[in-house]
């Protein structure tokens, strides 16, 4: 990326307060606000961390959008994966540069955003989405971003189970309605010891990917997460959490492929007393014993 700013790039500027505006730049285009026009051409050429002023005094700072910036604040169909969950993905995900991963669905492409920084130009993205304008919305969202569409990455319009690919991959991601419909699918493509990751908002679904992952009994015991950030003002002695916070926005379920023909070793934790009662409806963990 060049130092300086240059015509077609977004830029988020900031005004004293601390209230942003992203803007695309055009030559001889001006910004206006309540007090007074910001010229275009005084951004372009600049480096980023300048500040330019309104005709009438109002200041602005100037910078490139960080990625978490445009993940929340781009066009979307479909709702994106958060910034505090996609890097929390990343991580406890392992997403390597050089890997090869599976994303299904794409949504709006905000995660996809970050798989690709994360595995670069010598790894491979498979993404799956299966409405075809999603997959349009996270095509244009990612072209704009990074300013090109990787050849590295492959959209595919279309449902997983359908049009699985045949190559081995390193992890996979699920964001879907209902992932637990595709552990089987998945578990075919996916490398021993590859990580499998599984975003879902609700505590229903929470429950039956955990238990359809223990039925299928080729995958260690799920690890369910639910991230959550808050931030914090702090000036002299007034130090307090502030009013904004990103509090629920899903789960996280996290599982590892165990190798060919290998089943999960009997669970040493006994699930409690009813909790496969009679009116449970759902897959059986297998090697599961109750307590008496």
């Amino acid at each position: 990326m060049s130092g300086v700013l240059q015509a077609g790039e977004r830029v988020s500027i900031i005004d004293p307060k601390g209230n942003k505006h992203s803007l695309v730049l055009q030559l001889d285009k001006a910004f206006h606000t309540t007090k007074g026009g910001l010229e275009h051409n005084d951004i372009i050429g600049q480096p980023e961390g300048i500040v330019v002023v309104t005709t009438g005094g109002l200041e602005f700072m100037v910078f490139r959008p960080l990625m978490y910036q445009v993940m929340v604040g781009m066009p979307r169909e479909a709702a994106v994966i958060y910034p505090k969950d996609a890097a929390q993905i990343v991580m406890w995900a392992d997403i390597f540069p050089g890997a090869k991963v599976l994303e299904a669905g794409a949504g709006s492409g905000a995660l996809s955003m970050a798989l690709l920084r994360a595995i670069g130009p010598t790894g491979r993205l498979y993404s799956y989405e299966r409405r075809a304008e999603f997959a349009d919305v996270a095509r244009r969202n990612v072209a704009d971003f990074m300013g090109y569409v990787p050849d590295y990455w492959t959209l595919t319009p279309g449902d997983l189970n359908e049009a699985i690919l045949d190559t081995p991959v390193d992890r996979v991601v699920l964001d879907m309605l209902a992932p637990w419909d595709c552990v089987a699918t998945v578990g075919e493509v996916l490398i021993p010891g590859g990580v499998l990751c599984c975003y879902v908002t609700t505590t229903t679904q929470l429950g039956r990917v955990m238990d359809t992952l223990r039925a299928h009994g080729g995958f260690t015991e799920p690890t369910a997460v639910e991230p959550s950030l808050r931030d914090w003002h702090a000036e002299g002695l007034a130090i307090r959490p502030a009013h904004s916070a990103a509090p629920h926005t899903g789960f996280l379920v996290f599982s590892r492929r165990l190798a060919p023909g290998v089943q999960a070793p009997l669970r040493r934790r006994r699930p409690a007393q009813g909790a496969y009662g009679d009116d449970y409806v759902g897959p059986m963990p297998k090697n599961m014993r109750f307590a008496d």
